[in-house]
């Protein structure tokens, strides 16, 4: 790690099989928390290179747990986290909503490293127990629409630097990783990423992989559409810019998506999304997302008749009975 470090710090990136190298030791514990403070607080002072990211994404792909859902064609609807703006869980209650549509989601995610609630908390918060049986996991994407899979049952390396990112409590590369790496590679994905340059490192591997990838930035800073500022979306070879208002929504204020202070009030908030008892702001927030999502799994649906179906998920209280199938199978 020594030799990694000064190579580092002379400017120098890692080839697509130094970063790989490196990535199959940190899953095998070869390296101490000071020393992974000191690799990822690197990528805070510069950008991660295609070949690095692609190099650390290969090695958690090749030591991944891979559960068996079947041939089922699902959608992810993540973020990279670490955009400083501790939002309440948007891709979360995102993944309901299109469940609520008719639609599959498999969903990858953690416990919040650089927030107040990730995805593995707010779901803890309802007394979901996590697994990796592939069953449990099959049953629940068939009798709920959605199979949730907590990263560090299913990438080893991501547990193995736990710790080590908990306590430095800012981004790091592994957030870039998370969106790249849920197990199943399901065909269909919904990423939010934090910058545009990292947007066009996630469309370039997306068409490597061959899979349908929406994309989406918000300009203002979040991984997500936010609706506090134009957002851009990438889709296949497509870019689009769009606004609040070009889709018929009122524009949001960065405190209107808080996610509070405890996972507890960030459950209370994602509670009230899919209860249809909201407020306006954080209802639309999810709408939003949620459209985007059901526009990839049909590229023949518009966003305006998305943004129609989502909406629908939620006040017909579709997106609620699938939350609530999902906590009694998974409880």
């Amino acid at each position: 790690m020594k030799n990694i470090l000064q190579k580092m710090f002379e400017h120098k990136s890692l080839s697509r099989d130094e970063a790989r190298d490196i990535l199959l030791n940190i899953a095998d514990g070869k390296y101490n928390d000071s020393q992974l403070s000191a690799f990822m607080t690197v990528y805070l002072m510069r950008s991660i290179t295609l070949d690095e990211l692609s190099g650390f994404r290969d090695a958690l792909l090749e030591r991944r747990l891979q559960p068996d859902l079947g041939d089922t064609d699902a959608i992810d609807i993540v973020g990279t986290g670490g955009d400083g703006k501790n939002t309440f869980n948007i891709s979360t209650a995102s993944c309901f909503v299109v469940a609520g549509a008719g639609e599959k989601v498999v969903k990858h995610g953690n416990y919040g490293a650089s927030s107040i609630s990730g995805a593995s908390n707010v779901l803890e918060q309802h007394g979901v127990k996590f697994t990796s049986d592939s069953d449990r996991l099959r049953r629940s994407l068939d009798e709920c629409g959605v199979a949730y899979l907590h990263a560090p049952f299913f990438s080893p390396a991501l547990k193995s630097v736990a710790a080590a990112r908990k306590s430095l409590g800012v981004r790091t590369f592994f957030n870039m990783l998370g969106p790249l790496v849920n197990p199943t590679l399901p065909r269909f994905r919904l990423l939010g990423v934090y910058n545009l340059k990292l947007m066009r490192l996630y469309k370039y591997i997306s068409q490597q992989e061959g899979v349908q990838c929406t994309v989406v930035h918000s300009l203002d800073g979040y991984d997500e559409v936010s609706l506090t500022s134009p957002f851009k979306v990438s889709k296949g070879d497509e870019e689009q810019m769009y606004t609040p208002e070009s889709l018929g929504f009122s524009r949001a204020r960065e405190e209107d998506l808080s996610g509070g202070d405890t996972p507890e009030e960030a459950a209370v908030i994602f509670d009230n999304v899919l209860k249809g008892e909201a407020t306006k702001a954080q209802h639309d927030c999810v709408v939003a997302n949620a459209a985007f999502a059901l526009a990839t799994l049909d590229q023949s649906l518009s966003i305006d008749d998305a943004i129609k179906r989502a909406d629908e998920s939620i006040w017909s209280g579709s997106a609620l009975k699938c939350f609530n199938r999902f906590v009694t199978l998974n409880s």
